[in-house]
């Protein structure tokens, strides 16, 4: 287990390094120019490249990427142009608002994955199984942004059931999580009912039926614990998804987490708080799947990690 997580943590070296090398050259292509954007409209050529000298923007590329690299390594991930603010500060002001949303959003995942998983592969193609996949179907083609419009429409405008966007009760959470889980649950409900259907098939199940156990302890006791493995993997791969996924739910319920910040500061063209921000959520999407590659060993002691 020491070695596969020491393994996994070197591995986690060139997949940011690539990661803050794609950002850099990305925002290089983003239309206008940081130096004018704090300087402001009114603010003469000499006081822009002032400015720009300031930032180091008028270096070398490469030199601006290396030297990003090496204090990355020290910890430190720049100062942001727009605030003047450490980038991790920044990060950090926001990320308990992303990781809670991200939170409820993957428990509603589970909870509606699961379940419509295991009904509809219980009850092969009968009405409950195609209606069930139909439904899932339908949600995993939805975009976020417009499943989250129609929600606030119907629920917060209409009916004035949850506050219409911003953050801070737990009626804040309910549509913004819904609108991140429904999405994820559609993808869990069908990886579930292949699971499933592949387990329930299996020797040791008809065994047990033959045995005249009953059909729920079957099916969750039996059937589902070794159903669950790709399960998990799809789940954590939702949960990674999800921290960074949230930048349009964010901006439509206008909430004030690590998604927006992003937005934000691609619009300003602050760079080094786009890169920290992109590199954090990244460094918490590898610890997830490492996380998850480490619970198959939980669920099936016959998984070797090494």
């Amino acid at each position: 287990m020491f070695v596969f997580i020491i393994r996994r943590l070197l591995q986690m070296i060139p997949v940011l390094l690539g990661v803050t090398f794609v950002v850099f050259l990305i925002m290089q292509m983003v239309p206008g120019d940081a130096a004018l954007l704090v300087a402001g409209e009114g603010a003469s050529d000499e006081q822009v490249e002032a400015i720009r000298e300031e930032l180091g923007l008028n270096r070398p590329l490469i030199i601006q990427y290396i030297d990003y690299v090496g204090n990355v390594i020290q910890g430190d991930l720049g100062t942001s142009i727009r605030t003047d603010r450490p980038v991790l500060d920044e990060i950090m002001v926001r990320l308990p608002i992303t990781i809670e949303l991200a939170f409820w959003s993957i428990v509603i995942t589970i909870a509606l994955g699961v379940f419509a998983g295991v009904i509809a592969a219980t009850k092969q193609n009968s009405f409950s199984d195609v209606g069930l996949m139909i439904v899932s179907l339908i949600g995993v083609s939805l975009p976020n942004f417009w499943l989250g419009l129609m929600l606030i429409i119907y629920f917060s405008v209409e009916l004035g059931w949850f506050p219409v966007a911003g953050w801070g009760s737990f009626a804040h959470i309910i549509l913004p999580a819904l609108t991140l889980g429904t999405g994820g649950a559609a993808i869990v409900a069908r990886m579930t009912r292949s699971s499933m259907l592949e387990v329930i098939r299996q020797d040791y199940i008809r065994t047990a039926k033959a045995k005249g156990v009953r059909q729920r302890l079957i099916i969750y006791k039996h059937a589902l614990k070794n159903a669950l493995i790709p399960v998990i993997t799809v789940v954590g791969l939702q949960f990674g998804a999800l921290l960074g996924g949230t930048v349009l739910t964010e901006s439509v319920f206008a909430i004030n987490g690590v998604g927006r910040l992003i937005i934000d500061a691609i619009r300003m063209r602050d760079l080094p708080l786009v890169q920290g921000s992109i590199l954090f959520v990244s460094v918490i999407f590898v610890i997830v799947n490492m996380v998850v590659d480490i619970s198959y060993r939980m669920l099936n002691k016959r998984v070797d990690l090494n």
